[in-house]
């Protein structure tokens, strides 16, 4: 479920490469769309592969303040409003080359709240602020600092879903998307590579868990590029059984899911009589059942 004064969330996570993420978070908000939802997705990847997918790349490029300011520094955070892209779509709040500095930037940030959480340490968390750009004691709140997000989702109204795609790697960013969420949507090869990589998975959402107090709900998986091998049926076999409490969708590769992703759009906006443009909307309408949103809109 989600809080009433919030959008439902969702992050998009998984830190193996090459599993088709954000093509994956692109295509189940364009499904969400499709059901007549209002969706804001966050390119929270600092290599902006979604800005770039959903036809945005000018904005990757643009001067500050961009979504690393809103993110680090709380003085900048109402700027969101002026950051956000419409698409066809969806609304975009895209990435920026400046994103490459914010897992040094929140780690920062994590050093100062654990300084100033624990006296016996008895350094002062300012003697880092010559590292920073925008986080200094003053901007950080909590033990954990990893609440950049979630206060820049606070700003926002109006939208039904928040698709967050993360980047492809664990660390401070990625903890910053999964705790303003508190839900993840899990994309995985059907390859032996992805047992370790959910292994590794399982293993960050329990130090986050642990680390914050807070509990981190798996919606679904999304098993991607299948093909009909015996290998990928062997994984699906064990994505079902690791999984065995919640949905996992099989995604056959197409072609035209990269085709849609280089022409800025959805598989809906693209083609929607490709057979997978069903897949994701029976994504879309899991998800709704499960935010207790009411049917389908008719568009």
């Amino acid at each position: 479920m989600h809080r009433n004064d919030r959008p439902a969330a969702l992050c998009v996570t998984n830190a193996k490469g090459g599993t088709g993420k954000t093509t994956v978070a692109i295509n189940v908000a364009g499904a969400l769309n499709e059901r007549g939802r209002d969706v804001l997705f966050v390119d929270l990847d600092p290599q902006g592969n979604a800005t770039e997918g959903l036809g945005l790349v000018e904005a990757y490029d643009a001067a500050p303040p961009t979504l690393f300011d809103v993110l680090t520094d709380p003085d900048q955070r109402s700027a969101v409003h002026d950051l956000i892209r419409p698409h066809d779509e969806m609304d975009v709040l895209p990435s920026s080359i400046d994103m490459l500095q914010a897992e040094h930037e929140l780690t920062m940030a994590s050093v100062m709240a654990k300084l100033d959480a624990d006296p016996s340490l008895d350094v002062d968390p300012a003697v880092l602020e010559p590292l920073t750009i925008n986080v200094g004691p003053d901007t950080v709140s909590g033990d954990t600092a990893l609440d950049g997000l979630e206060k820049v989702l606070d700003e926002l109204t109006g939208y039904d879903y928040v698709v967050v795609d993360s980047p492809p790697f664990y660390g401070q960013l990625t903890d910053t998307a999964i705790y303003a969420t508190g839900n993840v949507l899990i994309p995985a090869l059907t390859e032996a590579t992805s047992e370790r990589a959910i292994e590794l998975l399982f293993d960050q959402i329990a130090a986050l868990e642990d680390r914050t107090g807070e509990t981190v709900r798996e919606v679904g998986v999304v098993a991607n590029r299948v093909e009909s091998t015996n290998e990928d049926a062997e994984m699906l076999d064990w994505l079902e059984a690791v999984f065995e409490d919640v949905p996992v969708w099989s995604v056959r590769k197409r072609v035209a899911l990269q085709r849609a992703f280089s022409s800025g759009q959805s598989l809906f906006a693209y083609d929607p009589s490709v057979d997978m443009a069903d897949r994701f909307l029976e994504i879309a309408a899991e998800l709704d059942r499960q935010f207790g949103f009411a049917e389908e809109i008719p568009q």
